[in-house]
């Protein structure tokens, strides 16, 4: 199989690669270095999400499952009233589980609120290794959707009318905590996933895809390993950590995910949309062909990544 790259993005990614050519990767099994490496990069990014206004931003505090106090962001218009509860989004960001803060992603959270008028929950989760491993951060994420729902005539939500979302590495946590509310009888409406990090298992690298990753197979084991100790691999492995270890999917969220065809994780992602479809889960997939891990954030001009944001804020307005 030969794969080709989005004539849109050879430009783009050829700038990138003679920038990290100047620069040694981080070295696998070094968290890290990953993590310092991968947040100058999510820096960068957030420099070129288009301008947004009328977001404002509060602070609050949800209760983790051990008694660990979460930071919470919450995002609204400020044109929004109060008047009618509307839907919500409890959000989990990026950054393969290990890098990755609330300040980082706030130029893209107030993007998707500015483009939807729907308010987003972001979620502090604890990072892997050092301040959370295993299901912690499924469980910070569901500390965070209990907040919200707790707290929804306070702040205008419609509790029918939440939903999850993460991108990346924060897509494990989030499909956790859709796996989570689904067993504790929490009713979601909808889970949205982008590129998500879902299977551990996925160490094997493609080497017909190589030269076009931006989240590298040595990535992966360093995330997986920082999240999963000496359990990475083997058969101990909880689906609330690493969602596509999941045998029932039935009773789950109605699903959106979108990933990449150059993406690492796109076989991960097509696979756990074909087991939630084949357990009468609504889902809505995208496959985007030419594109690798995260191109809508570095080439966001690009008329593959028009067309994946105007999909997510569909999905996000149609809550």
């Amino acid at each position: 199989m030969s794969y080709q790259l989005d004539p849109e993005l050879i430009t783009v990614m050829a700038a990138l690669a003679q920038q990290s050519a100047r620069a040694a990767a981080p070295a696998r099994g070094n968290w890290k270095a990953l993590r310092q490496a991968g947040e100058m990069g999510q820096a960068y990014l957030a420099t070129l999400v288009p301008p947004s206004s009328g977001v404002r931003t509060a602070t609050f505090y949800a209760v983790g499952h051990d008694g660990t106090s979460i930071e919470l962001r919450w995002y609204t218009t400020t044109s929004r009233t109060k008047t009618k509860p509307g839907p919500a989004v409890v959000y989990a960001h990026g950054g393969g589980m290990l890098l990755g803060t609330l300040d980082l992603y706030d130029k893209l959270i107030c993007w998707y609120v500015g483009r939807t008028g729907v308010p987003f929950l972001s979620v502090g989760y604890r990072r892997a290794p050092d301040e959370g491993t295993g299901t912690t951060l499924s469980e910070d994420v569901f500390a965070g959707l209990t907040w919200l729902l707790g707290h929804a005539s306070d702040v205008g939500v419609d509790p029918a009318r939440v939903a999850v979302m993460g991108d990346s590495g924060g897509g494990a946590p989030a499909a956790g905590a859709a796996i989570l509310a689904r067993d504790r009888g929490v009713v979601l409406a909808r889970q949205i996933l982008v590129y998500p990090m879902l299977d551990d298992r996925n160490q094997i690298p493609d080497p017909e895809r190589a030269a076009f990753l931006t989240w590298t197979y040595d990535d992966n084991y360093t995330a997986w390993s920082a999240v999963l100790g000496d359990q990475l691999g083997t058969g101990t492995v909880p689906p609330v950590v690493a969602p596509a270890r999941l045998e029932d999917y039935k009773g789950l969220a109605p699903a959106y995910i979108d990933v990449g065809d150059l993406d690492i994780f796109r076989d991960e992602d097509i696979a756990y949309a074909q087991n939630l479809a084949r357990s009468g889960v609504p889902v809505e997939l995208h496959v985007y062909p030419g594109v690798p891990h995260g191109w809508e954030r570095f080439a966001p001009h690009s008329a593959s990544a028009q067309r994946a944001m105007a999909d997510r804020a569909r999905a996000v307005a149609s809550i």
